[in-house]
């Protein structure tokens, strides 16, 4: 199911407004493939890349080519239009989540200020694209790049916002219990109620 709903939501090329140059692209992986033919082995690259704009912006692509470049060349292209907009809160998610694909599992947790980016890999090359500077991580299973990338965009892509979701359920976010509001509402009576 996990893969099916990924590649829906791939397939669905929405184009995303990302200035060219503000795009940030990093080599994830790198393989060598060689090919038996009659005539010998005809050997080529594929790269795995990802690419984002570092405001919330992120996408992935696979090139294979003869050559290391081109192989590059061709995943970022491909990236560019993979890009997705994503619900992230300020420098970071708003709530946990988990990504699933293939054998690949990827936990997102929310992270305060300065915490960093607490992840490895494949994992904290896509959290660098998207500009997502505090969080938590935790790759389960796999460690095949493919499926963690595909397992991180799955995570990232079911992140909700809080007013998409108010807006759902027929409420508005102080009724959903939004911390920092619910917070701003409890001082002020407190004061009122230790005055008399």
């Amino acid at each position: 199911m996990p893969k099916n709903v990924l590649k829906e939501t791939l397939a669905v090329r929405r184009h995303v407004e990302a200035n060219a140059a503000n795009l940030k692209d990093q080599v994830v992986a790198i393989n060598r493939v060689t090919k038996v033919v009659k005539g010998g082995k005809n050997l080529s690259f594929s790269a795995l890349v990802v690419v984002g704009d570092q405001n919330g912006h992120a996408g992935f692509g696979m090139g294979k080519a003869r050559e290391v470049p081109m192989a590059i060349r061709k995943a970022i292209e491909q990236a560019k239009k993979n890009m997705l907009k994503l619900n992230i809160k300020g420098t970071t998610i708003p709530h946990e989540v988990l990504g699933r694909f293939g054998s690949g599992q990827v936990l997102l947790k929310p992270a305060p200020d300065g915490t960093g980016v607490i992840a490895g890999g494949a994992v904290r090359a896509v959290m660098e694209v998207a500009g997502i500077q505090n969080v938590l991580t935790k790759s389960i299973g796999t460690s095949n790049p493919h499926n963690v990338i595909k397992a991180t965009f799955d995570a990232l892509i079911g992140l909700k916002d809080v007013g998409k979701v108010a807006e759902q359920r027929g409420r508005t976010p102080a009724e959903m219990g939004v911390k920092s509001e619910s917070k701003n509402d409890a001082k002020p009576q407190g004061k009122a109620e230790a005055a008399p």
